[in-house]
């Protein structure tokens, strides 16, 4: 009996942290990190300021939840992506469309991913919740090397040094592009325009794959 009310009492704290994780989720994009508080958050989940620093210790690890749930999700989506029927140029570029429909579906969840790689000291997360943010980040950026091992291995791509490095610059143009264009400029083209840089640009990175 008292293992079942143990039982019963984690679901409940479980759905009442999701409950919590879906209204800062809607509050953050409507409005930006900076100006949603705790007590926003209270009144969107509507519970009690208490009960939220009961699942969490700050505004900040609520928004570091976010994009690890966000980035679980995308891995889901991509995690066996090396191995589909295509070649790596084109496996490349289906991930950059795929990588940035991302953001651009919940355009918000970019500047978290931002805030979060350039103020990673201000984010004021423990140890524990940094390491799974990077880890879970670190796993949708890898999918980049895989397939530019996959066109390694078929001959497609020629050997290079450094596989790694590769897919940290096109994954760093990849965010490049989208912080240039999603937050300004003509919103009925921002779409069109991301996708066409993004294009380009990996195009020019595949030509000197093959070389």
């Amino acid at each position: 009996m008292e293992e079942k009310r143990k039982k019963i009492k984690e679901k409940e704290k479980e759905n009442r942290k999701n409950k919590i994780l879906r209204a800062a989720r809607r509050l953050f994009f409507d409005r930006g990190f900076k100006a949603v508080t705790v007590d926003n958050i209270a009144a969107k989940s509507e519970v009690s300021k208490g009960s939220i620093y009961l699942c969490f210790e700050s505004k900040e690890e609520i928004y570091a939840q976010i994009l690890i749930a966000d980035n679980i999700a995308l891995y889901k989506r991509v995690k066996n992506f090396s191995s589909t029927e295509a070649t790596a140029s084109q496996l490349l570029l289906e991930f950059a469309r795929i990588y940035v429909n991302y953001f651009l579906d919940d355009n918000e969840l970019f500047r978290i991913l931002m805030t979060f790689m350039m103020q990673t000291g201000q984010m004021h997360l423990t140890e524990k919740q940094n390491i799974e943010l990077i880890r879970s980040t670190n796993e949708n950026i890898k999918i980049i090397s895989e397939i530019i091992q996959k066109g390694i291995d078929s001959g497609e791509f020629s050997p290079i040094a450094n596989i790694r490095q590769m897919q940290n610059a096109i994954w760093g143009m990849l965010n490049g592009v989208i912080s240039l264009y999603l937050f300004t400029g003509n919103p009925t083209k921002r779409m069109e325009r991301i996708h066409s840089t993004v294009r380009d640009s990996l195009n020019i990175f595949i030509k000197g794959l093959k070389t």
